[in-house]
C-alpha cells in the first residue's frame, strides 16, 4: 500500500493551497479517506474526512475554508484550503480507513506534507 501526499508549502496568511493524496495497493472505493494534521508539540488532529460513498465532514475550525473531495477514477483525494491562518501550520497526513459496519478493519497512512503559514 502506498499513500503519497503532495502540495504542502509555505504560503502567506489568507492564501490558498490544494493538497493531494494518491493511493495505490488497495481497493480505493472501499475506503473512507481522511486528512489529519499535527503541529509541533500537539497531538494529531482529524481535519476532514470523506466516506466511501462521498459524505464529507470537517472539524469546526476549518468549516467554510477547507473542502475535501475524492476522485475514484484516479484513486486520489484533495484538500482545498482557503483563507489560511498561521494556526493551520502543520504536517498534513492522509489516511485510508477500511470500515465494515462499526469496525475499523485497517488503516494506512502517508508520510505527510508540510504546510506553513507564517504569523
Amino acid at each position: 500500500v502506498q499513500i503519497v501526499e503532495s502540495g504542502g508549502r509555505w504560503v502567506e496568511s489568507g492564501g490558498s493551497l490544494d493538497l493531494s493524496c494518491v493511493v495505490s495497493g488497495i481497493t480505493f472505493t472501499m475506503y473512507d479517506m481522511k486528512w489529519y494534521r499535527q503541529s509541533p508539540g500537539k497531538g494529531r488532529e482529524l481535519v476532514a474526512g470523506v466516506t466511501s460513498d462521498g459524505h464529507t465532514e470537517y472539524t469546526e475550525s476549518v468549516k467554510g475554508r477547507f473542502t475535501m473531495s475524492r476522485d475514484n477514477t484516479k484513486n486520489t483525494v484533495h484538500l482545498q484550503m482557503a483563507s489560511l491562518k498561521s494556526q493551520d501550520t502543520a504536517m498534513y497526513y492522509c489516511a485510508a480507513d477500511l470500515v465494515q459496519g462499526s469496525r475499523l478493519m485497517a488503516t494506512y497512512w502517508g508520510q505527510g506534507t508540510q504546510v506553513t503559514i507564517p504569523p
